[in-house]
């Protein structure tokens, strides 16, 4: 008999580098149920035209107005997929995934720091940090920035 997977995964990154993270972790993810929420992008619908993809508001960096419509957005999607992890790489369209699957499903989320930073964090990695439950760095400096980090070395 299969076994059926219980893990329910929302991966949620912006386009380029934040994408290309995530979807080289592919052997981690693709046997499980699970959905992408990322930038409307011609790389974006080119590295996932199979899978299911829910669309962000762009740009991210410091523009409350799409902070907002990204945070309805994570209502209706985490609503319907129901995800019990939630991962990301960054950007901005993080935050909202993060502290609401946190707050209203008590997803885990695990959260990357992207590889160019060596030791000064993001933005979306000090105000993810808190609510996450595995937080990732790629050097061993950043274990100096974020306490509970683990260094896992590169992924690419």
């Amino acid at each position: 008999m299969k076994h059926k997977s219980t893990r329910k995964i929302l991966l949620v990154g912006s386009s380029g580098g934040h994408l290309a993270h995530l979807y080289m972790l592919k052997p981690i993810w693709e046997k499980d149920e699970h959905a992408w929420v990322s930038f409307n992008k011609e790389d974006t619908n080119n590295i996932l035209d199979e899978e299911k993809i829910y669309y962000c508001y762009f740009p991210t960096n410091r523009n409350i107005k799409n902070l907002i419509k990204n945070s309805f957005l994570a209502l209706k999607v985490l609503r319907k997929e129901k995800p019990n992890i939630i991962i990301s790489s960054g950007a901005g369209v993080a935050i909202p995934f993060f502290w609401l699957g946190k707050l209203l499903r008590g997803t885990k989320n695990i959260y990357i720091e992207v590889y160019d930073r060596i030791d000064a964090p993001t933005v979306t990695g000090k105000i993810c940090h808190p609510v996450s439950d595995l937080f990732i760095v790629q050097w061993e400096e950043m274990k100096k920035i974020y306490k509970k980090a683990i260094n896992l070395g590169s992924i690419f």
